[in-house]
């Protein structure tokens, strides 16, 4: 990787993102020797301007930042920096330099679930559920949606909301099996969605299908 430490008088800016929740923790700066460092421990260490030293993040507090990756931009001059936190990022002992929280959202989960199941579909290890329905094929994985489909709406009129969450799953998970073995992923979903959201997206054809009134 070629890093342009000249623009800048020796350093680069380095913007550091929690690997998980891909929330950006702070911005720091690297020189070579810092970067060398941060490759040589996986901790990240960046050079302080203010007492032109280097400073491994975490070194007093315990609070270090765990190398995962580094990316150079198009211009060789700014470093993405994931890593995975020790703690609070910042001196004032928050999360962020911003003061945010750095919650991992659950809903990214779906598209870790989802490269999950891709990896089965391309490996078929023995012994995997999802290998065994991927080999009963699509009708069979459907039909499962369908079941799965049946119990949430059961749980939803008369089980309880825990089991309802249960069966949900369970529906969500088949459902990407689903579309993984017909060759799609449920950002297709999700971006067919986000259509749906928009102004100028086809409100009265939605209603009139809710209604039943909806004619091709």
């Amino acid at each position: 990787m070629e890093i342009d430490f000249k623009k800048m008088n020796g350093l680069v800016p380095a913007i550091i993102q929690d690997y998980k929740t891909k929330n950006v923790l702070m911005l720091g700066f690297m020189n070579e020797e810092s970067y060398n460092k941060t490759i040589e421990t996986k901790k990240v260490t960046f050079w302080s301007r203010s007492r032109n030293c280097l400073w491994t993040k975490g070194e007093t507090s315990g609070n270090f930042l765990n190398l995962v990756s580094i990316k150079v931009d198009c211009d060789n001059d700014t470093l993405l920096v994931e890593v995975i936190p020790n703690g609070p990022t910042c001196h004032k002992g928050t999360d962020t330099c911003w003061g945010e929280e750095n919650k991992y959202n659950p809903i990214l989960f779906l598209s870790e679930l989802q490269d999950f199941i891709t990896k089965r579909h391309q490996e078929m290890p023995e012994g995997s559920y999802t290998t065994a329905l991927f080999n009963k094929g699509v009708k069979r994985i459907a039909q499962k949606v369908g079941e799965e489909s049946l119990e949430t709406v059961i749980e939803a009129v008369s089980g309880t909301d825990e089991k309802l969450i249960y069966e949900a799953s369970d529906i969500l998970y088949h459902l990407i099996v689903l579309l993984e073995a017909k060759g799609l992923r449920i950002e297709d979903v999700a971006a067919e969605l986000l259509k749906r959201h928009q102004p100028d997206w086809d409100k009265d054809r939605r209603l009139a299908k809710f209604l039943g009134t909806y004619k091709r």
